[in-house]
């Protein structure tokens, strides 16, 4: 049986990083001073030598003025109807980074999966809605200035403009967050 959604290639996000930064009219030393990187890493990255982390991303992101989710959205911009995301397809990033787009392209959707450890050290601030939902282990969730535990099998829904930050609990914690796409409108 043919599967019309797989794919060879892993995603350009490389390419994605450096089309941003062109958009910007930023140089690789202004981004770097930006996200905190060295030139020569974010150069590695930008011509497929090197493989971000999730941070790696999100300051790089940061620096661009998106965010990582749409810097991987764009790196496998291919619009499908229907697509089948494998366990094993590559993402883009660096293999330890625990997390994977299920969600490939741009879409109204973004849906990633986080696995092992996540450290509560970053903010998150979406302008559209989110759900988190804990497929194994346990999270610890701060929104609104309170406090939530979530086990394996809790959902919890953030509506757009609320400040979030969030970690895994236990080993093992698999987390996949869901989120409106904040670059199209709804209907």
């Amino acid at each position: 049986m043919n599967d019309a959604g797989d794919k060879g290639a892993g995603p350009r996000l490389g390419g994605a990083v450096r089309r941003r930064r062109r958009a910007l009219d930023l140089t690789l030393a202004a981004v770097a001073e930006r996200s905190g990187l060295s030139v020569p890493f974010l150069s590695q990255i930008e011509n497929e030598r090197a493989r971000p982390s999730m941070r790696s991303l999100q300051r790089i992101a940061d620096a661009l003025n998106t965010t990582a989710v749409e810097l991987l959205a764009a790196a496998d911009a291919t619009e499908r109807a229907v697509d089948v995301v494998r366990a094993g397809d590559d993402a883009g990033l660096s293999p330890d980074a625990g997390v994977r787009p299920l969600v490939r392209g741009r879409h109204q959707m973004h849906a990633l999966e986080f696995t092992g450890e996540r450290a509560a050290d970053r903010e998150f601030l979406h302008h559209n809605d989110e759900l988190m939902y804990v497929a194994d282990g346990g999270a610890e969730v701060e929104a609104e200035g309170r406090g939530y535990t979530l086990s394996k099998g809790d959902t919890l829904y953030l509506t757009g403009g609320v400040r979030h930050r969030w970690r895994a609990t236990l080993p093992g914690t698999r987390v996949l967050v869901v989120a409106v796409s904040d670059h199209i409108g709804g209907s």
